[in-house]
């Protein structure tokens, strides 16, 4: 019974939370920044495809319940869609999103990424909250033979105390630090019998399995690590959490920031990106695993699946954010160029060039970067090799 909630109706259940709780914040901070410079709003919608449920609120807004339950849309109402409503129907209430000034079309544009920013924050903040920061040593068990780390003089027992200067509390700090580096010298500093100890080692890059079970290329310094049995979990206050929350979400957009540096510099693979394929594919290898699990409570494993899934949707959530920003024409960085263009030249970009660079921003976006690094990353390629 276990292996059917696994398998089927829990995937599609955690699948469709990731996505779209995402998608939907996402779109509601489009619509609020609206509502806030009076636009008219045609419709709210959860899901795609045909509507099972659908109420028209005072203003006119048709918020809607669609069939396909991922992400959703925001449409609001321009001058010729209002125009052309049908003798005796009401138009929204609100002015045409097309009649508003280009500032205010830009913050529009601006509010779904910052609303995503908003979203992780809260997440990183109650998981800090209910959980704490556990600070761990953090040591070498071993190294593999010819790997960067042997090469350079790394050896079994050695602390990794900081890497390119920033303290090491536990391992992700050494294992994040490391995969955003493929190709690029990083720093550890290593206390060795008490005295420290400065190396420099080059990650490499190679294709293995990474924590989800995916097939994909990843930098590594070839370390065995291990944590002492000691450790503080450091706990913080409702404030203190809110603050570390909005950090992390900080450090996580500076990650994102430089792993997309280093995609567009060739130094890490171009594989890295992830969209709704890769998405599917995480959410389905979580769910099975954890819940794989008989051992453990059922009780346990879903509370530990709900924090595991909550803290992938904070790191998505940013990934959606900061991508949305990049000026490609099909998204809202690519509006906000357009709409830079009307607040500087004093009209809008002629209807002609919109549409070619919409179809390029397409292709580019949902052909060449998303779904082939995701279908790469299911590893239906390497199955069956060693």
């Amino acid at each position: 019974m276990e292996g059917v909630i696994s398998q089927g109706p829990l995937f599609l259940a955690c699948l469709i939370f990731l996505m779209g709780i995402v998608i939907v914040i996402h779109e509601l901070g489009h619509y609020l920044a609206g509502r806030c410079f009076g636009v008219a709003v045609e419709s709210f919608a959860v899901g795609f495809g045909r509507p099972v449920a659908e109420i028209r609120d005072k203003r006119g807004t048709r918020w809607r319940l669609n069939w396909i339950p991922l992400g959703g849309f925001v449409n609001f109402g321009d001058r010729q869609s209002m125009d052309a409503l049908e003798e005796g129907e009401a138009p929204p209430a609100g002015v045409p999103f097309d009649e508003i000034g280009p500032l205010k079309k830009i913050i529009v544009s601006l509010a779904g990424p910052f609303a995503n920013f908003v979203l992780a924050a809260m997440i990183f903040s109650a998981t800090i909250g209910v959980h704490g920061v556990t600070v761990q040593v953090v040591k070498v068990a071993g190294t593999i033979a010819g790997s960067p780390a042997e090469q350079v003089g790394i050896l079994a027992d050695d602390q990794i105390v900081s890497v390119n200067g920033k303290p090491v509390t536990n391992a992700s700090d050494v294992t994040v630090a490391v995969l955003l580096s493929p190709k690029t010298p990083v720093e550890l500093t290593l206390d060795r019998n008490g005295a420290e100890t400065l190396v420099t080692v080059t990650p490499q890059e190679v294709v293995r399995e990474n924590e989800f079970g995916q097939m994909v290329a990843q930098s590594t310094i070839g370390v065995q690590m291990y944590l002492a049995d000691t450790f503080e979990t450091v706990h913080y206050g409702p404030v203190e959490s809110v603050v570390a929350g909005v950090r992390e979400t900080g450090v996580t957009i500076d990650r994102t920031v430089t792993m997309l540096g280093r995609i567009v510099t060739g130094k890490m693979s171009f594989n890295t990106l992830s969209g709704p394929v890769g998405v599917a594919d995480v959410s389905r290898r979580v769910v099975n695993r954890v819940m794989d699990q008989p051992e453990v409570p059922l009780t346990a494993r879903f509370e530990r699946l709900f924090w595991v899934l909550l803290s992938l949707c904070a790191a998505i959530s940013v990934g959606v954010g900061f991508f949305n920003l990049l000026p490609l024409p099909v998204l809202d960085g690519g509006r906000v160029v357009f709409h830079a263009y009307e607040a500087v030249l004093g009209s809008k970009m002629p209807g002609q060039k919109e549409a070619v660079a919409l179809s390029m921003g397409v292709l580019l976006l949902m052909v060449i970067v998303i779904t082939w690094g995701d279908i790469l990353e299911t590893g239906v390629f390497t199955r069956g090799s060693s």
